[in-house]
C-alpha cells in the first residue's frame, strides 16, 4: 500500500537543484521585501508628498514624483536580489539573471540621479529667475548632463559584464582624439558656448562692443553668437572669438560717464574764461537724470582755449546719453551766444610782406 507523501517530504524534494522549501524562502523573501517597500513608500514618501503640497513652489512635488518610481523598483529588485541569493542556480541562469538585473538597476539608477540632478538645476534656475538668460544656459547644460550620466552608465554595465574596459576606453581615447583634430574648429566654439552660458560676460539683449563691432545681443548659439548692430545688420560672431576678445558690456552700467571737450577763442576775456565752468555747471544741473561732475580749463590749444567737461547720466541706455548730449550743446550754445564768448575754430593768420618793404632791412644796415 502506497503512503501519501507527508508535507515534509514535499518540501524535501528537489527541483533544478533546489528543494522546494528554498523556493518557498525565497519566495517569501522577495514578499517580505516588497512589503517593506510599500511600507517605506507609506511612510517615508507619504510625509514628503505632504511637505510638498505645504510649500509654495511646484518643483519639490515634481522632485518627489521623479524618485518615487525608480527608488521602489529599486527596492523591489534588492530584494528579488537578495532573496534569490538563497538558491542554487546553474551557472548560465545565475550569469543571465545578473546581467538582467545589473542592466535594470543601471537604468533605475540613472533616471534617479537624472531626476535628481535635473532638479537642483532647476532650484538654481529658480533662485536665479531673475537672469533672462537662464533658462538657455539650463536648456543647453541639462542635455550635457544626461549624456555623461549615460556614458558612465553604460562604462559601468560593461564592466560588471565582464568586458576589458581598458580596451573599450582605449578605442575611444583614440576614436575621439581623431574626432577631435577633424572638429577642432566646432568643439572650441562649443566649449566656448559653455564657458559663455556659465560664466555670463553678456546675456541676450546687452549692448556689447568687441573691437570695432557693436550691436545688441539676440541669440547664443551652440556655434555662433549673433548681434543687432545699431544701422540694422546682424552681425555673426564665432563663440571662439568672443571668449578671446574683450568685451565692453554696457548694459551692466549703473551709470555712464561722459568727457567732453570745447574749445574758445583766444580772444575770450579773462572774465569769461571764469565764468565758463559755472555756465557749464548750471545748464548740467538743470537737466534731469545728469549729475554734474567737473568743468575746468583744461590747455591751450593751437587755435583755442580748451576746456574738459565731465558728468554722469543715471542710466546705461544710450538713446538717453545721446538725448542729453543734444540738450546740453543747444543750453550751452544758448548760454554763450548771450554771454558773448565765440567758439574756436581751425584758423590760420598770414603775414604779408610789401615787395618795397623787401631789402629795406638789409640797406639799412
Amino acid at each position: 500500500m502506497l503512503l501519501a507523501p507527508t508535507v515534509p517530504d514535499v518540501l524535501e524534494q528537489t527541483f533544478l537543484g533546489n528543494t522546494v522549501a528554498a523556493y518557498g524562502i525565497a519566495l517569501l523573501s522577495i514578499g517580505v521585501g516588497v512589503a517593506i517597500a510599500h511600507l517605506l513608500k507609506r511612510i517615508i514618501l507619504s510625509r514628503l508628498k505632504r511637505w510638498a503640497k505645504r510649500t509654495i513652489t511646484t518643483l519639490d512635488d515634481q522632485l518627489v514624483r521623479l524618485i518615487e518610481r525608480p527608488t521602489l523598483w529599486l527596492l523591489y529588485l534588492g530584494s528579488c536580489y537578495v532573496s534569490l541569493q538563497s538558491l542554487t542556480l546553474a551557472p548560465t541562469v545565475s550569469q543571465l539573471l545578473t546581467a538582467m538585473g545589473v542592466i535594470f538597476a543601471t537604468l533605475l539608477l540613472l533616471q534617479l540621479v537624472g531626476s535628481v540632478a535635473e532638479y537642483s538645476l532647476r532650484i538654481y534656475g529658480y533662485i536665479h529667475r531673475h537672469q533672462p538668460n537662464m533658462r538657455q544656459s539650463l536648456n543647453a547644460l541639462i542635455p550635457a548632463v544626461r549624456v555623461v550620466l549615460w556614458a558612465v552608465g553604460i562604462v559601468f554595465v560593461l564592466d560588471n559584464l565582464g568586458f576589458d574596459i581598458s580596451a573599450v576606453v582605449t578605442g575611444l581615447g583614440i576614436g575621439g582624439v581623431a574626432i577631435a583634430l577633424a572638429s577642432q574648429g566646432i568643439l572650441q566654439d562649443l566649449f566656448s558656448y559653455f564657458s559663455i552660458l556659465l560664466d555670463r560676460p553678456f546675456e541676450i539683449g546687452d549692448f556689447i562692443v568687441i573691437g570695432d563691432m557693436a550691436g545688441t545681443v539676440n541669440q547664443i548659439g551652440i556655434k555662433t553668437t549673433r548681434l543687432q548692430s545699431l544701422d540694422g545688420e546682424q552681425l555673426i560672431l564665432a563663440n571662439t572669438d568672443l571668449t578671446a576678445s574683450r568685451i565692453q558690456n554696457f548694459q551692466r552700467m549703473a551709470q555712464r560717464r561722459i568727457a567732453f571737450n570745447l574749445g574758445v577763442t583766444y580772444e575770450t576775456s579773462m572774465t569769461q574764461l571764469e565764468q565758463i565752468p559755472e555756465i557749464i555747471r548750471t545748464v548740467i544741473e538743470q537737466i534731469p537724470q545728469v549729475a554734474f561732475d567737473r568743468a575746468h580749463f583744461a590747455s591751450f590749444g593751437d587755435f583755442s582755449l580748451n576746456y574738459e567737461i565731465v558728468y554722469l547720466v543715471e542710466t546705461n541706455a544710450y538713446t538717453v546719453y545721446r538725448d542729453v548730449q543734444q540738450q546740453m550743446n543747444l543750453a550751452i550754445k544758448e548760454r554763450f551766444d548771450h554771454a558773448g564768448i565765440e567758439f574756436a575754430y581751425p584758423t590760420q593768420v598770414l603775414h604779408l610782406t610789401r615787395p618795397d618793404m623787401l631789402g629795406q632791412g638789409t640797406a639799412g644796415e
